[in-house]
Formats: structure tokens, sequence, C-alpha cells
């Protein structure tokens, strides 16, 4: 099996590469617009007929896009997140009609969710945000593309590597800042939001199982952590794990992108009985590794930096 991973140099995709080097029998591409990538490509720029060459002449029998953007203005958020997904399944029918493709959506595109209510795969998408928008986009013309395509809408990865772009790993960032100093001050907006979080390597393994998986797949499947948790018990407990001795403030609101979104869980039904996937790690084990593995090298979703 040849399996090319676009956006290798992310969070997601560096996780998803390294879990699909184990499989026997397989070699993993890493693609994407870095010097170091194997297969040179950009999702924003290439051409369908360019990068129908590309895939025809690494000969490979799937493909995984963890290539995204996770922030940024609207138009590069489109160019990546909508444009890349549409070229790349043109790309896919003119040189590899066969070939699996599996590409990672966001629980972004749903909106706002009603609280204590798991969010199936069938409920309306309502993105309140460009990010989730242009994400939407993406899944979108996947799932209705005709190849061999699934759709893994992820909620909020954590875990090692965390990219200081996001919440888990800014606040990591600013604990280390901090060190034991018992006067030291975290000032973070509010933390109220209720979040889905799951293991970047729970993740990567829903991956395996749907790269794996014999027969079609449903078009879009959520893989989440399968509860919603406190955004501020996430912080409390990275100080805890930190040995943090100073204060945690709240001051103003959450981030721009999130700020709409109060509740947010995944329904992950579907994905147990099609993946036979369930999470792994509990968020405490996650925020563990996340402060034992260090400062990340990599960028949110692939080698375009948010």
């Amino acid at each position: 099996m040849r399996i090319l991973v676009l956006g290798s140099t992310g969070f997601l995709g560096g996780h998803v590469a390294e879990r699909l080097r184990a499989l026997p029998d397989a070699r993993v591409l890493e693609g994407g617009r870095s010097a170091g990538a194997g297969v040179p490509v950009d999702l924003a720029t290439d051409r369908a007929d360019r990068l129908a060459r590309v895939l025809a002449e690494a000969d490979v029998d799937t493909v995984v896009n963890c290539a995204g953007a996770t922030g940024g203005d609207p138009v590069t958020l489109a160019e990546v997140n909508a444009r890349g997904p549409a070229v790349l399944c043109e790309a896919l029918r003119r040189a590899r009609p066969s070939a699996r493709l599996v590409h990672l959506g966001s629980a972004a595109e749903y909106g706002p969710g009603t609280e204590r209510v798991p969010v199936p795969e069938s409920a309306p998408t309502r993105p309140v945000n460009a990010y989730g928008a242009s994400k939407l986009a993406g899944t979108v013309t996947v799932a209705t593309s005709e190849l061999d395509a699934v759709v893994l809408r992820v909620g909020n990865p954590v875990g090692p590597g965390a990219p200081p772009t996001g919440l888990p790993g800014r606040v990591t960032g600013l604990l280390r800042a901090a060190g034991a100093d018992p006067d030291a001050v975290l000032r973070l907006g509010d933390l109220s939001a209720y979040r889905d979080f799951v293991d970047v390597r729970d993740v990567a393994r829903a991956v395996e199982r749907a790269v794996t998986a014999a027969g079609p797949l449903p078009s879009v499947l959520n893989v989440g952590g399968g509860g919603a948790v406190p955004v501020r018990r996430l912080v409390r407990t990275l100080a805890d794990i930190a040995g943090f001795r100073g204060r945690i403030e709240e001051q103003g609101a959450g981030s721009a992108r999130s700020g709409q979104v109060s509740w947010q869980c995944s329904d992950i039904t579907a994905a147990r009985a099609a993946l036979a996937w369930r999470p792994s790690y509990s968020l405490d084990e996650s925020l563990a590794a996340l402060w034992s593995a260090g400062a990340p090298s990599r960028t949110p979703e692939g080698d375009r930096p948010s």
C-alpha cells in the first residue's frame, strides 16, 4: 500500500504519518509545500492537471489530506480549506479514481451546539466564522465527489506537540514561561465554554482505521472525545500538571474563532460502528503528554502557518 499524507509537517499530519508508517506492507509518502516534502504539493495553488501528474507518478493507493489552515484571512482559509480539497478530488478523478481519500474536517463545521446534546453527522451545519465555513466547503466537495472518500470531522485535538496557536498549546507555553513563580499571573479570555477534546493520537488511529477499512465508508464520520469538557477545567488541569503556583485570571471574551459557540460535543456512535474506533486517551492523559513532550515543532494542520 502506498499512502500519500498531505500536511505531514502539521500537528495532526505528523501523528497520522507516524501511525501509518507502522502498518505492515505500507509505504508512506509525505506531501507538502515545504522543501523537505518528498512529494511537492501545494493545494492552495496547484492546478488539477499538475496535481494529477504528481499523483500518477507517486502511484498512490490512498491519500490522507491533513493539510489546512486554522487561521488567517478569509481568502487564505478559502484557498487552503475549500479550494484545496476541490483540486485534490479533481486530480484523483483524473489520475487515481480508485484510490481512497481520507480527508480531515472539523467540528467547527457544525457551529453552535445544544447543551447536553451530542451532534450527529446528520445535524444541520451552521458554521459561525470563515474557518468553519471553509472547512465545510471542503467537506461538501469530498463527500459529494463520488470517489472512495470519507471525511473525519475532528473535534478539538490535544496532546503531544499541540501548537501554540490553539488554547492547549498556548497555555502550555505560558505555564513554561511562568515556571514556579508564585506571583505569576496567567491572563486569559473567558474559559466558560465547553469543548469536545480528542487526543491527536486517537485521531491518528481513526485515520488508520479509515485507511485500512474494507469496502466503502460513510461520507462523514465524527471523531471526538465523546464528551463536552469545560475549557476552564483543561486550563486548571494543565496548571496542576505544571505545578503552577500563581493566579489564573479570565479577562474579556474568548477567542474570536470560538466565541460564538459556548457548547460543542460530537456524537461518535457512527465512527464506532464503521471503524470499530473509540477514544482511548483521557483528557488528563492527553494533557500530561502535552506537557512532557516539550515545545512543538509543527504547524497546526499542515505546512501552512496560521
